[in-house]
């Protein structure tokens, strides 16, 4: 019998592989986080950092020991703007990708 890949292995796999992916899932989790389901953005997010950076190299360059990110990122994490911001700041330069906030009315 062959063996399943979960969701998240498929997610990671594919992240590693386009960019394009990659790009819309980080795009994904900030936008989610904005629309107030942060359960949702900090899983989306999560996924993305754990196939990218990884929790290492971000606590390198946030100043955040990458304990205290992996508990942020999980379900019950309760990050501080500050963190959380500093994340996704981090991100997106590394990306190269730049999500703006635009007002509807």
């Amino acid at each position: 019998m062959a063996r399943t890949v979960s969701f998240r292995e498929l997610v990671q796999s594919e992240v590693a592989r386009d960019a394009a992916f990659a790009d819309a899932l980080l795009r994904e989790g900030i936008e989610t986080l904005l629309k107030g389901d942060v359960e949702t953005g900090k899983t989306i997010l999560r996924d993305y950092i754990k196939a990218t950076v990884g929790f290492e190299k971000l606590g390198e360059a946030t100043g955040t020991p990458p304990k205290s990110l992996i508990r942020m990122f999980g379900a019950r994490g309760n990050p501080q703007a500050k963190n959380l911001f500093g994340v996704i700041g981090y991100l997106q330069k590394r990306s190269g990708l730049q999500v703006q906030v635009t007002l509807e009315g």
